[in-house]
């Protein structure tokens, strides 16, 4: 299956170009949400593991060194995406489980589908929609009342397990994998990356945009027949995995390149929240903290723009900073589509597109509505307060009771080591009343 497509576009980049050349000028996108991959896990943001071909995509394009998930876990970090707006404001406050799970954590059993999102105001202005990939968003396990995913305005789709639909190609069993399932575990990016190729294919006379969101590289790390039921969470399989993955991407690119479309598509290639497990802490590039922690080892991803067609100078933007809330509106604009939504992001199409700015907007997390039923990493040091604040250089972390305040300066302490609570009273009373109001107004669960 993995081979299908990249045997033809080798063979025939000529023909491909001419059928792909088409009238319509608006962009396609496609945006890669990699799921638990850590900051540190591509090898041009820290160099531990070997990412060569997501690395060629940044040494084409823009790679971004303050951008930020909207939540250190993968519902409400999707959420906060498709929405661009913090995903407590929907009720989706840690990863979506069973339904007494989601009772415990004070949040509800899957997105309003009538919630505004990036995908139905593509499919409303014209553009063919697709998800292939994870969705996590709703369904799956006890929760059968999930909307379906051409709800949320989806013209395709292919999901797994946790999901309202899931692919009988990927789901064998009632569980997120099995070794039976007709697409093996360690297939699943190279399937994604076939249906992406194909709706794009398809489509070729319509702009696309597309959710391509693999589960890799989450646990369980299986890169073959071998390793099935063999040390799911150990380093000696991540690497393969990582290392499957990256040919993917590099795949998708190739395609793009020689099918043509690349004069006229933006990949976007991010992750959805942190590493786990963290090893050493070069997975979050000795950054402090993992998946599920609002340090900025669980929150601060890679991003990477790779637009040929406008981006002509490639570059590294270490001063703009940007969060996953933005998206929707810069998106957006770079399509020249106007919309009403109310999000909590700001339009930082500029800065996707090679002019670095200043942020005006400040950015909020929430993670940990009680000691229950939220998980922390397993890494000393590792578990954070619940709420958090970036504004400017400055980074404030405190529970919703006022305790346990840290306040950093990530300019000169992206690791956090070194609390500045005590000797920077004035910007700290600022930022703790400015994060305290923000919570106060979030919604509870009704």
């Amino acid at each position: 299956m993995r081979n299908l497509f990249s045997r033809k576009f080798l063979l025939l980049p000529g023909i491909f170009t001419s059928i792909f050349c088409h009238a319509q000028t608006r962009p396609n996108i496609i945006f890669i949400l990699t799921d638990d991959m850590g900051y540190g896990d591509v090898s041009c943001y820290n160099g531990t593991y070997q990412t060569p071909n997501i690395d060629a995509m940044a040494a084409e394009g823009i790679r971004f060194t303050n951008y930020y998930s909207a939540a250190p876990v993968c519902s409400p970090s999707r959420v906060g995406f498709m929405t661009g707006v913090a995903p407590a404001k929907y009720n989706i406050t840690n990863y979506l489980h069973t339904k007494q799970h989601n009772k415990n954590c004070e949040q509800k059993d899957f997105l309003d589908a009538q919630a505004p999102n990036i995908a139905r105001l593509f499919q409303n202005n014209g553009y063919s929609t697709a998800h292939f990939g994870k969705w996590h968003m709703g369904g799956g396990r006890d929760v059968t009342n999930a909307p379906h995913i051409k709800e949320y305005g989806f013209d395709e789709w292919s999901s797994t397990w946790e999901s309202p639909n899931p692919d009988s190609l990927l789901t064998d069993s009632n569980w997120i994998w099995s070794n039976t399932d007709s697409i093996k575990r360690w297939n699943r990016t190279a399937y994604f990356v076939d249906k992406t190729i194909a709706f794009l294919k398809k489509n070729n006379n319509k702009p696309c945009f597309i959710n391509l969101w693999p589960d890799d590289v989450h646990i369980p790390w299986v890169s073959g027949d071998a390793d099935v039921r063999a040390d799911f969470a150990k380093e000696k399989n991540f690497i393969p995995v990582l290392n499957e993955y990256d040919k993917q991407i590099g795949r998708l690119i190739q395609f793009l390149k020689q099918s043509g479309l690349d004069k006229n598509t933006i990949v976007v290639f991010t992750s959805d929240n942190g590493p786990a497990p963290n090893f050493r802490n070069d997975r979050s590039a000795g950054m402090r903290g993992a998946k599920v922690s609002l340090y900025e080892g669980g929150i601060r991803m890679p991003l990477i723009i790779w637009y040929p067609s406008k981006i002509k100078k490639p570059a590294v933007d270490t001063s703009s900073v940007l969060t996953a809330t933005d998206l929707l509106s810069s998106f957006a604009a770079i399509a020249n589509i106007k919309h009403k939504y109310e999000t909590d992001g700001v339009d930082r199409s500029s800065v996707l597109l090679g002019k670095p700015s200043e942020r005006k907007k400040e950015i909020f997390w929430e993670y940990g509505r009680n000691n229950n039923s939220f998980g922390y990493p397993a890494i000393a040091g590792g578990r954070s307060p619940q709420l958090a604040i970036r504004e400017g250089k400055w980074k404030l972390l405190m529970n919703a009771d006022g305790s346990s305040a840290e306040l950093y300066d990530l300019l000169n302490d992206k690791n956090e080591t070194t609390n500045l609570f005590e000797k920077e009273r004035v910007i700290a009373q600022k930022l703790s009343e400015q994060l305290m109001k923000w919570w106060k107004g979030l919604p509870s669960l009704k």
